[in-house]
């Protein structure tokens, strides 16, 4: 997206490359900020196109002014990660949110076990949610009745995994490149991952590296974002 003028009171697509550590929230929240600012406008409408965990990196799809009215067709369209699946450790959360809650041994571990595992999972799934998500329940975040130790129930849904491959295994560590639908869960792949194996495991590490016809390569980082804000003339 090397475009030259913006207009995003009217409406526009920003391609973020999100860093880690923050969550989406946040990223949608500085930029309306700056815009705000910018413009000197009290509201503006800013939202973005399907959540990236605080702990992954990659494309986040915002939208702001008009535009907005696409947001749901653009998280319709199936998107494209990658990342890495460390075996022989479990968490409550399905990544490194949270701490280990039980190891498993993996050394026993084939190339046609991991292959035959990660078919498994693919095609379409009945996929259970991390109970350690923003999945609403009873009109609360799913991750606040679990961090204060709340029985939290899941409801499963249907989701398709379009592409499942390993493209690096070094036990305890299996790269892997996934396409999947619009609600896939790849922190709950990574787990269902460790249990088709008979044992644990968790996701490490996650990079969102496409969404429908946009591709993280295309993205800006936050910082030159916040420049280009910075030097719109208005």
């Amino acid at each position: 997206m090397n475009k030259t003028s913006y207009d995003f009171i009217a409406g526009e697509t920003l391609l973020v490359d999100k860093p880690y550590g923050i969550t989406s929230f946040k990223v949608v929240d500085r930029l309306r900020y700056l815009l705000k600012k910018k413009y000197r406008v009290k509201k503006l409408k800013v939202g973005h196109a399907g959540t990236l965990d605080p702990l992954a990196t990659g494309l986040l799809i915002l939208c702001t002014g008009k535009l907005t009215k696409s947001i749901d067709g653009l998280m319709a369209e199936n998107k494209v990660y990658t990342g890495t699946i460390t075996l022989g450790a479990s968490t409550p959360s399905y990544d490194l949110e949270t701490e280990f809650d039980q190891t498993f041994p993996y050394d026993h571990l084939t190339e046609h076990d991991l292959l035959t595992a990660s078919q498994k999972l693919t095609g379409d799934l009945i996929q259970t949610p991390p109970i350690f998500s923003a999945k609403k329940i009873d009109g609360e975040a799913a991750y606040e009745k679990a961090r204060r130790g709340e029985e939290v129930i899941m409801r499963k849904a249907a989701v398709s995994v379009t592409r499942f491959e390993l493209t690096r295994i070094n036990l305890p560590e299996v790269d892997f490149l996934i396409e999947c639908s619009k609600g896939t869960y790849i922190r709950s792949l990574a787990h269902d991952f460790g249990k088709e194996l008979n044992g644990g495991a968790h996701l490490s590490a996650l990079r969102r590296t496409a969404s429908g016809e946009f591709t993280v390569a295309q993205a800006k980082t936050m910082e030159e974002w916040e420049a280009l804000i910075s030097e719109i003339a208005v």
